[in-house]
This record gives structure tokens, sequence and C-alpha cells, in this order.
């Protein structure tokens, strides 16, 4: 994984996750300028002008409060004084436009420099978490083990644990099951190497499934010699903050 350099400490005395909430909004008014640059239809083609300004500013932070606060889009449209359909609309064309994952891998490889990382990893870890859920979100079924009906978010992060590939699906779908979808992504981005997970990813399907994509699982006891679309933006956020602290630091005084 390249040689590690500790970085500056960019703990604050105490976490507040709504610090520099503007580090985020930067950074993905960022992103969307360069998807412009680049050719891409940030704006849909109807006949009203789209947001810009203070109000594109606070239609960003509405986003950021849906996925870290858990407020409807109603409520929060209600707040912002933006009509909860435009901010919906915002959000779901972003998201079609793969802006928060563009976002997320290019805010990852700027913090694995920053550490004195390759851009890149050559080893990522893979795991699962069983989440219960309403019948309206997703489909559910049930971890008979963890006896919790709701979805099983199956992913694959790196040392710093920042996701590289996210996948959901039903509580009844185990491990090497689920995680192909992770492996498939993360091989069509390029990685080739081992993933490492516990031991509940020793299957001979799996095994041959991570081969043929260019990837050795490697399952390993736990404490043995072995070293989680709101996600996406969490980590944004976490990224934007750690990165901006950076910046202060390094300044001069």
């Amino acid at each position: 994984m390249g040689s590690a350099v500790r970085p500056t400490s960019t703990t604050p005395a105490s976490w507040d996750a709504f610090s520099n909430v503007d580090a985020f909004v930067d950074e993905v008014l960022a992103g969307l300028t360069t998807m412009a640059a680049e050719g891409t239809r940030t704006m849909g083609t109807g006949s009203k002008p789209g947001l810009a300004g203070a109000t594109l500013r606070k239609a960003v932070m509405a986003v950021w409060y849906v996925c870290f606060c858990g407020m409807q889009w109603r409520a929060i449209g209600q707040l912002s004084g933006i009509p909860f359909g435009t901010l919906y609309t915002l959000f779901a064309r972003r998201t079609r436009l793969r802006l928060w994952r563009r976002l997320l891998d290019r805010l990852r490889r700027t913090w694995r420099l920053a550490c004195g990382n390759t851009p890149e990893p050559s080893t990522v870890v893979i795991d699962g978490r069983t989440c219960p859920s309403l019948p309206s979100c997703f489909v559910r079924g049930v971890d008979g083990g963890k006896k919790i009906r709701g979805v099983k978010v199956h992913l694959a992060v790196e040392k710093y644990g920042i996701p590289l590939a996210i996948d959901a699906a039903p509580a009844n779908v185990h491990g090497p099951k689920g995680i192909v979808p992770v492996l498939r992504e993360i091989a069509g981005r390029g990685f080739q190497g081992p993933a490492i997970g516990d031991l509940g990813y020793r299957d001979q399907r799996l095994a041959k499934a991570g081969e043929a994509l260019g990837i050795s699982v490697r399952p390993i006891a736990h404490g043995r010699d072995g070293v989680f679309i709101p996600t996406e933006i969490a980590f944004i956020s976490i990224l934007s903050r750690r990165l901006k602290r950076l910046v202060t630091q390094a300044a001069p005084a």
C-alpha cells in the first residue's frame, strides 16, 4: 500500500459532524464545475433556469442535512425555502451522473497521497453489515444468525476505512454471494490484488469468482495478522473536512 507517513493530526478537540459543512459544499460545487467543463449536462433540459449562487449552495447543503440528519425532503424544503421537488431532482440527477462516486474517488486519492501512500490501494478489506429496514426500503430479508429483518450492506474498503464499492442486498443474502458485485465493481475500475475478509468468506465459488476478476479472496481469523448513496456523501464530508484542516495547519502563521 506504499510507505505510510503519519499525516498532521486532523482530529479536533471534540468531533463535530456539523463542523466545516462548507468544505463539503465547496467540493460538490467544484465537482459540478469540473463536470460542466467536461461537457456533462449537470442541469435538466426544462425551461426553468438552474439553481446558482447562494441558492445552489443552500440546495447542496440541504442534501447534506438529509443524509446526516435523516430529514425528509419536504421538511428540509420548508426549512431551506427551496421546493422539495427541486431539491430531490438536484440530488437524483447528480446521483445518475455519478457525482458522489466521482467526488469520493478524487478525495480518497488526495487523502492517500497526503498520507504518503499511492493513490490506489494494493489490498482491500471486504465485509458486510446487516441493518434493520422498513418494508418500503429496498427488498428485505431475514438474517437468520442475527435475527434481523432488513438489508445487508456489502462493501470493500481500503486501509483508511474509505469505501471503494458498496452494494445492498436482502439480509438473507450471505456474505460470499453478496460480496461478488462489490468485487466486480472494483475490478472494473482496475483493482487487481488481495481482498481480505473474515472466515465467513471461505467459499470455493467466491474464490473462483474472485480469481476470474483478478482478485484473490483471503479469509483470515479475527485478530490474526489482520491488520462501511448516503455513505458516499458522508465520506465526502469527512474527507473534505480532513483535507481542509491539513491545508489550514500547513499554512504559515
